[in-house]
């Protein structure tokens, strides 16, 4: 067994719902060498409760609250600061995460030195918790150094240095784009070296989930972002988050806009990866206390 210890962080904005499943999955995680770091921002609904139930039962989860709502860049900014380890993952609070994703995140950046955020492949679920696709990339390794419009990261999957976050510290000016902003940043430095596994290890809220204001609102702060950190000609990349910005204002007004999430995932689907995908998330919900 890996002795390493892993720092987990979870922002919490009121997420009773769901926030017992994601919890629960960092339990019954095979790497169990790791500290769970709660921190609520200011939740109204029933989330603080709950963070503080799991903290009481689990000595390795450790809840932190200061009653504001400073929103999510700030919160991982605290995550950093508070990790008492060498190796810091991300989740979300309505998301879970596969038995073995520490695990295999561990090892591949014990073996590559040079790596210092490693990403993973991710499984769509519904609000039911019904898998339904999957994406992964077809390119593993990444050295960055310039910046792109998009990048080959899943936020929410990475497990990440904590050297590296120290050297790189999220904008709390781009709350909707937080991570986007990161990775630009980093770009320019050229301390942007990533890879991103095909292993499928992180089941992510999506069908049902998406929302017209907080797209349109990323859109901005991508394109404020992007600005910010290029000097290449802005206005085909302006035109295009206008045009953005009202595909998704007519998408949400017909009540197609949950339709974007199926057109993330791999258009061929394998029955098998998703019935065995479905039986993960099943016995995880069997598992919660």
């Amino acid at each position: 067994m890996n002795h390493q210890y892993i720092s987990i962080g979870i922002p919490i904005y009121n997420a009773e719902k769901y926030l017992s499943f994601a919890i629960q999955s960092v339990i019954n995680q095979t790497h169990q060498n790791w500290e769970l770091i709660l921190i609520d921002d200011g939740s109204t609904d029933g989330s603080l409760d709950i963070a503080n139930r799991y903290e009481a039962l689990d000595s390795r989860i450790r809840v932190i609250s200061d009653g504001k709502n400073m929103k999510l860049p700030y919160r991982l900014n605290q995550i950093i600061d508070e990790s008492n380890y060498d190796l810091i993952a991300r989740m979300d609070a309505d998301d879970a995460i596969h038995p073995n994703r520490l695990s295999i995140q561990l090892k591949f950046l014990e073996n590559h030195p040079d790596i210092d955020i490693v990403s993973t492949g991710l499984i769509s679920i519904d609000n039911d918790n019904i898998v339904y696709g999957y994406r992964y990339p077809e390119t593993i390794f990444h050295n960055i150094t310039k910046v792109q419009h998009r990048y080959p990261i899943t936020h929410a999957t990475i497990l990440a240095r904590k050297s590296w976050y120290i050297r790189n510290r999220y904008d709390t000016n781009y709350p909707r784009s937080e991570d986007y902003a990161l990775w630009c940043k980093a770009a320019t430095k050229k301390d942007l070296h990533v890879a991103t596994l095909p292993d499928l290890l992180y089941y992510y809220r999506e069908a049902g989930n998406i929302d017209a204001t907080k797209m349109i609102n990323s859109y901005i702060d991508h394109y404020n972002a992007f600005s910010k950190y290029t000097t290449e000609y802005r206005l085909p990349s302006y035109l295009k988050m206008l045009i953005k910005k009202q595909i998704i204002k007519i998408l949400d007004k017909t009540g197609s806009l949950q339709r974007l999430a199926l057109k993330r995932n791999q258009q061929k689907i394998d029955k098998d990866v998703i019935n065995q995908h479905q039986q993960v998330i099943d016995k995880l919900i069997k598992s919660i206390n």
